[in-house]
């Protein structure tokens, strides 16, 4: 049997008893037993109040971004009317202004390149024909 508390077998768990049983003496061990339970609640206590107050202490901040988050929402809805005039304001200024009368240059394709021609079709264009060196067509015909 093994037993799966902080991985101690069976065997290791009745040495421990009897070396304790050895230091302590069998009189003294209720009152160990008693200290240690208290011990170990007072560590509760104290891992329950610290788990409180950080519990507190975010919730209270998480109330902070609430009331930080909710107040920019109002106040966009009290400048927005100043914001709605300055822009037909700035509006009626361009409307104003005199429009650009500059035309696009004329484009041509530099010398020496072939500008496409989309009613070209694939028979109206050259075949390229392979072409073979001498070295090349000397080695087939030994082989």
């Amino acid at each position: 049997m093994n037993l799966a508390f902080l991985n101690i077998g069976t065997q290791e768990m009745m040495l421990i008893i009897i070396v304790i049983l050895f230091l302590f003496g069998g009189k003294k061990l209720p009152e160990l037993a008693r200290g240690l339970g208290r011990g170990i609640r007072e560590f509760k206590d104290a891992s329950d109040g610290i788990k409180r107050e950080l519990s507190d202490q975010i919730n209270s901040f998480e109330k902070d971004l609430d009331v930080e988050v909710e107040e920019p929402k109002k106040s966009p809805v009290a400048t927005a009317a100043p914001t709605a005039s300055s822009m037909s304001e700035q509006m009626r200024a361009h409307a104003e202004e005199p429009k650009p009368t500059s035309t696009v240059p004329q484009f041509t394709t530099p010398a020496g390149t072939h500008q496409h021609n989309p009613n070209n079709t694939i028979a109206d264009v050259p075949l390229a024909t392979p072409t073979t060196d001498d070295s090349e067509a000397s080695a087939t015909k030994e082989a």
